[in-house]
This record gives C-alpha cells, structure tokens and sequence, in this order.
C-alpha cells in the first residue's frame, strides 16, 4: 500500500527541474546537484572556497545555460526595447553589449538584464533564469505595437563562461578572434574549439573573462575543449556557490536579494542605468522620475558593505541595528569571503548610517547583535 500524498488530489504533479546539455558532465565530475530557479544546477564540485579562489588567481569555467535568452528583431527592434526598458538600446553599436533593468510601471524592478546588438536590426537579451518568462512576456506585449518580432530562444543557447586571469589565455588557445580588441561588455561572433559562438566579454565575478553562447549540442564538445585548453594554467569547474561569493565581493547586485519588484534603480544606487534622455516614452518614466527626485531630496536607505569584525555570518533577511537597539537596515546578501578572509553582507541601510565607517551598527545573528563596519561597495577590486 501506498503512502497517503500530502498534496491536495487535483494537485499536478511538481515538475521536474529542467537539465542543461551538460547535465552528464557534471554528474560524471561528481558535482553536487540543485534545483535552481527550475533548473538542475552544479552548486559545486568539491570545494567552493578552492573553485572562488581559482576564479579569484586563475580561471574557472561555469555553465551558465539556466540564463534566459531572448531575441528582438525587425525595423524597430531598437525603438521596441527603448519603450520597453530603461535604457537606450536603439544608441547601441553593434557588436556592444548594455546593463539595464525592465521595470514596472510604478518603477519597480522585475528583472536586470544584459542586452547584445548583434547587428543593426537584431539584439540579444539575457535574463536571469527565475524571471526569463517575466521578460519574454513583458517585452513582448510592450513591443506590440512596433515593426518588431520577439522570440523565445531558451532552448536554442547554451551558455559557458570562463572567468578569471587566465581566462584571455585560455580562450585564445583555441579561437582565431581578436580578443584583444575586444572590450568589456562587447561581443563579436567567432569560433572556438571548432564551435560556433557569440562570444563575449562580459561576467559576474569581479574578474575578466568571457561568456560563450552555443548550439546545446555543442556544448560538451566545447567544455572539454576549454578544460583541457586551460589544464596548465587551472582553470577548474566551478558551481553557483563559488559564482555567488564572487559577485557578491565584487558588490554586484542578485535578483531577489538587491533587487526586487520593490525596489527601483534609484533605491539600489543603479539609477544611472535609466535614460531619461532617450527619444519617446518608455514604461516606467514618471514613477521614475519621481524615484530620482526622491534620491536626491528625501534619500532612502543605500545599499552599502558590511564587513564583520568578529567571525558570525549574515544572512538574507536578517535586521541591520544602530548602536541604541534601533533597526535600520536589512541584510541583502551574506557570506564569509573566502578573498578577504572575514563574513561580508551587502545590505540596505538608512542614509544616516550609510556613510563608510560609521561606527556602532550591528547585525542581528539570532538574537546576538554582532559588530559590523559599513564600507563602500565593492569589497574586492580587480586590478586592470
């Protein structure tokens, strides 16, 4: 007989979470699996201190195919993501690539989003896994009424990336492109390791790398090529684990945590990324504008760094304090930073308190209030 199921009987059942095409490599790596944002991800392959510190002196190479990619095409792709987005995609190069945000109506961030033009009436969006429907549906309905097509190219990319020092010499080992004239946040089409691939010079880590965007089936074929490419220089796999510790030393905002429906630009210190000189009107423009006004009369909390001066880790959620008792703040992200050698937090706190080295704030760590130092975002910095 059966157990009894706890889930009520007109309940479907849980969908599986999505495998990417390199699913079997990281199983045969002997990579601890999880369901990330419906997707079965490595979180690590042994130890993520090792893969942060490989990114952080060498090179580590990531499967990124959980990201969502989104294509805009037609005579008024530009115009269409103008509207659509906060920023000026239309002013865009070809072969450049822009940070920006989708926004709701009263302003609210519901996704930051990477966008590539890849030629003059084609442009590549890549959305963060947990929202890639968001955006597809959002952007889609706000490019309507424009001579443009958006399209749901999840399932045509797979996604690599290889992160770190020696990621320049690893990559040019085994693709003819000019990498040296390729800037940050640029992209241009080539081959490597006989693959087909956008590849571009972009990251979340802090450090320089590339991110390579293939064909699924390709996708093995080059993740053995780059290991064994980059096997003198170590360049090792690397999980979510390690890739959160690295963007969050180097004070890069996580969907969920810094930004949120709840939060505009201007809240999270990123209002820059808005365009409000843009030609038209775009979704989002008077919440916005009044979001800038309230930044510079009336400052909200900043998001600001938190350093510990004892050894207790913070956590997302946990109240930020002043010296009396008094909560001013919440902890947005936290963990011990395997570069600097001490727990780090990222956290929104209130302007009077958020100026570097104010002195007596505090985290709560179930219900023991722990010293913490405020300092500037980033907490590491590569050399360049």
């Amino acid at each position: 007989m059966s157990e009894p199921s706890n889930q009520p009987l007109s309940a479907p059942p849980a969908a599986s979470p999505r495998r990417t095409a390199l699913d079997a490599v990281h199983r045969a790596l002997g990579a601890t699996m999880t369901d990330f944002a419906g997707w079965d991800m490595p979180l690590r392959y042994g130890s993520e201190r090792d893969e942060h510190q490989a990114v952080r002196t060498r090179a580590g190479l990531f499967d990124l195919s959980h990201m969502g990619e989104i294509t805009v095409t037609g005579p008024q792709a530009g115009q269409a993501l103008d509207h659509a987005l906060v920023g000026h995609l239309s002013a865009l190069a070809v072969g450049k690539a822009r940070y920006t945000m989708v926004c709701a109506p009263d302003g609210g961030i519901l996704d930051d989003l990477i966008v590539y033009r890849l030629a003059e009436q084609r442009y590549l969006i890549v959305a963060n896994a947990s929202n890639a429907q968001t955006v597809l549906d959002t952007v889609a309905l706000r490019a309507a009424d424009f001579d443009a097509e958006v399209t749901d190219d999840r399932d045509a990319y797979a996604l690599l990336a290889v992160q770190g020092p020696a990621a320049p010499g690893i990559l040019k080992a085994v693709t003819d492109a000019d990498l040296d004239g390729l800037r940050y946040y640029a992209g241009l089409p080539g081959t490597v390791a006989g693959v087909s691939a956008l590849i571009a010079r972009t990251g979340y880590t802090g450090e320089d790398g590339f991110e390579l965007f293939v064909a699924p089936a390709d996708a093995e074929r080059l993740w053995q090529a780059l290991l064994a490419a980059g096997a003198d220089a170590g360049l090792v796999p690397c999980g979510l684990s390690c890739r959160d510790t690295l963007r969050l030393e180097a004070g890069m905002p996580l969907y969920g945590h810094e930004l949120t429906a709840k939060v505009t630009p201007f809240d999270a210190g990123l209002g820059r990324v808005v365009k409000f000189d843009k030609p038209g009107d775009f979704v989002g423009r008077e919440a916005l504008t009044a979001a800038a006004a309230r930044a510079v009369d009336t400052p909200p909390r900043k998001l600001v760094g938190l350093i510990a001066e004892g050894r207790r880790v913070p956590r997302a959620g946990y109240t930020v304090t002043d010296a009396s008792g008094a909560v001013i703040g919440e902890v947005t992200s936290g963990a011990p930073s395997p570069t600097l050698g001490v727990p780090i937090a990222m956290a929104y706190v209130d302007a009077a308190h958020a100026a570097p080295g104010t002195e007596g704030v505090a985290v709560d760590i179930r219900g023991s209030r722990e010293p913490y130092r405020v300092v500037a975002l980033p907490f590491y910095q590569r050399e360049r």
